[in-house]
């Protein structure tokens, strides 16, 4: 989509550009600002309310500070759409997510205006108060500024940042953008505390006023600023009967104030620009503002996909006769879990609506756990409720589940709980790219002790082994499924046990045996029926579902390695350390000797593009597969 060539916009094209216009002409850039995005996003889909929500703070922030000399530091890039068009890529915005395009998330890979990668919640304190301790260290005049969401200030890493920067040397500015939002609706105590905080307008002007004359005569140096900081916050404690988190720290507090007021909003960054020590400005955003069809309904136009700007009536796929999508195929089936097997809880950090389990929220509200964004939390919260009886499904999108893996091992493992664990977003996801493919996950779990891993072809497979996992001491049970649609349209089949570290033959052969674990073995089951010998007859090609990745089919791998002598693994997890390799070991630890060819990811992170697209660039896509089969066909044995 061609970008506009007329208004304030199309003379920016870097932040130095924007500092040349006057205050008074600032709405305006926002306005086309947002304009921009809607028309973009209408036709090449991506993250829609977040950028809209945060449109003034950002060319506020541009505005006032000397950008990239100034560091920002975002907290969850979904929100920096405006910041790209801003520091130098308007023109390329149109390639936003695509194949070889500009990446869905700031990275310092890409411009030097984008400080830190931000794909995952809550890391932009402990960034940018690193940064400002670097600036602090080397003498340089640097401002450092960390924007962070409601929804991320729920995550421990950030309270965890803010402990630090209350006991650190530092000048850091951190922005809260309370918009009530993560990506539904923010929850928890957090929330509840921003809501109600009590913070008197008179009271901050006054203080705000008050602190700047201080400030002009020296007084907020060092140790009289922290005494003068602990005495006004001892004052306002003891008026209002309450303390701010943020002040009972040692961190200046200043608001709430209107996000979306540019002109009060750069008359305040000037203000604190300057001012030592560390600072939390408080925010109010509306998630969407500016676009009436996103602000009415935030959650479905935090991503919507294509739209008609002008009505902004979404364009929705015909999905009548295509397969469900796995996330949908689990809600449904932990619903219907859940009536048969009261003891069954479900579990998610942020994401009911991604990963489907608003479907049981909806029918059982009591039983349905949103712990905002905290991984390891949901996690260990998981596992106190399996210890004392209750049966927790406990869903996390595998890459936001790396920050887990402790609470999974220390948590989980050890007391060998009854927690399921269910892997959304496995694999390759496309267009977030690696901050969110779900890359690492067969191979990081597989190694500890404890635990059954598994991964189901279709959607009948991800029913059956939900069912499985939640019969008695079957211990923690992980089961990892990609995003979006299956292969299978009648999907509602029997609830039936599968035995757990069974796989199964899918195809009889006898020339070469190739292994799969998880949905890519549709793809290798498409290409192997399209495989001909010199004969013109179907390639005598075996084909095993290995289902478990722990505990192994120790029967069905014996009979492999004994009938074969060329193998192929087939995975959408890394190659190093993933099912592969599980099997290689297995093979050498028993005595045999074939020839194993693996397919998986690289040793590299594996940029953005479509899934089709990045399938063909790692050889897991159906040619490759057809390819690599070949070449074991025609090698000697």
């Amino acid at each position: 989509m061609e970008t506009q060539n007329e208004g304030l916009l199309a003379q920016i094209q870097y932040p130095a550009d924007l500092r040349k216009l006057k205050v008074d002409q600032l709405p305006q850039v926002c306005q086309e600002l947002r304009e921009d995005i809607v028309k973009e996003l209408s036709v090449n889909p991506g993250h829609l309310a977040s950028s809209l929500g945060v449109a003034e703070i950002t060319v506020a922030l541009h505005y006032v500070y000397n950008t990239p000399e100034d560091r920002i530091v975002w907290d969850v890039g979904h929100q920096a759409y405006g910041h790209k068009i801003l520091t130098g890529r308007r023109e390329q915005f149109c390639t936003n997510r695509k194949l070889g395009g500009i990446r869905p998330f700031p990275s310092p890979q890409e411009s030097e205006y984008d400080t830190f990668m931000c794909g995952h919640a809550s890391n932009s304190i402990s960034a940018a108060l690193g940064m400002a301790v670097a600036a602090k260290m080397e003498g340089k005049d640097r401002h450092v500024v960390a924007v962070i969401g409601d929804g991320a200030m729920s995550g421990g890493l950030a309270f965890e940042g803010l402990n630090n920067v209350a006991s650190s040397d530092n000048d850091l500015l951190i922005i809260l953008n309370d918009n009530n939002m993560s990506i539904d609706r923010a929850v928890g105590g957090m929330k509840e505390y921003l809501l109600s905080l009590n913070t008197n307008e008179t009271y901050n002007a006054m203080r705000f006023k008050v602190s700047s004359w201080l400030r002009k005569k020296g007084l907020l140096e060092d140790d009289r600023r922290r005494g003068l900081i602990r005495l006004t916050n001892a004052l306002k404690s003891a008026i209002s009967h309450q303390q701010n988190v943020f002040e009972g720290m040692d961190i200046r507090y200043f608001g709430p104030f209107d996000g979306h007021n540019i002109g009060e909003l750069v008359r305040i960054l000037r203000q604190l620009k300057d001012m030592k020590g560390p600072k939390l400005l408080h925010l109010h955003t509306q998630k969407g503002h500016g676009y009436a069809p996103a602000e009415n309904d935030v959650t479905t136009w935090h991503a919507p996909g294509k739209f008609d700007p002008e009505t902004g009536e979404r364009i929705v796929k015909d999905t009548e006769g295509m397969p469900p999508r796995f996330q949908d195929v689990f809600g449904e089936t932990l619903l219907e879990l859940a009536r048969q097997n009261s003891k069954i809880v479900g579990v998610t950090p942020a994401m009911p609506t991604g990963c489907s389990m608003n479907i049981m929220m909806k029918a059982m509200p009591e039983r349905t756990f949103d712990v905002g964004i905290a991984e390891g939390h949901a996690i260990t919260f998981s596992g106190g409720m399996a210890k004392d009886g209750l049966q927790p499904f406990c869903n996390i999108y595998s890459a936001f589940a790396q920050r887990a893996y402790d609470n999974i091992i220390h948590d989980v493992a050890i007391l060998r709980l009854n927690v399921v664990i269910c892997l959304d977003r496995a694999g390759l996801v496309g267009e977030d790219g690696p901050t969110h493919h779900g890359a690492f996950d067969l191979a990081a779990l597989r190694i500890v002790p404890n635990l059954t891993i598994a991964s189901p072809m279709d959607e009948c497979e991800l029913r059956r082994l939900m069912y499985t996992a939640q019969l008695p001491d079957k211990g923690p049970f992980v089961i990892r499924y990609p995003r979006g649609n299956g292969s299978v349209v009648d999907w509602r089949c029997p609830l039936e046990e599968i035995p757990v570290g069974t796989g199964r033959k899918l195809r009889d052969g006898s020339d070469v045996a190739v292994i799969t674990i998880g949905p890519i073995g549709v793809d290798a089951a498409a290409a192997i029926s399209q495989l001909r010998g010199a004969d013109g007859q179907p390639a005598s090609i075996a084909h095993y579902d290995l289902r478990f990745l722990k505990p192994l089919d120790e029967q069905l791998l014996d009979e492999i390695g004994r009938r074969f002598s060329k193998i192929v693994t087939i995975e959408d997890g890394v190659r190093n350390g993933g099912m592969g390799s599980a099997v290689m070991e297995w093979m050498n630890d028993h005595g045999y000797q074939p020839c194993i060819k693996r397919l998986g990811l690289p040793d590299q992170f594996v940029e953005h593009g479509k899934v089709s697209e990045l399938h063909a660039i790692v050889g897991i896509d159906q040619e490759s597969i057809k390819e690599t089969i070949n070449q074991m066909l025609a090698a000697k044995s």
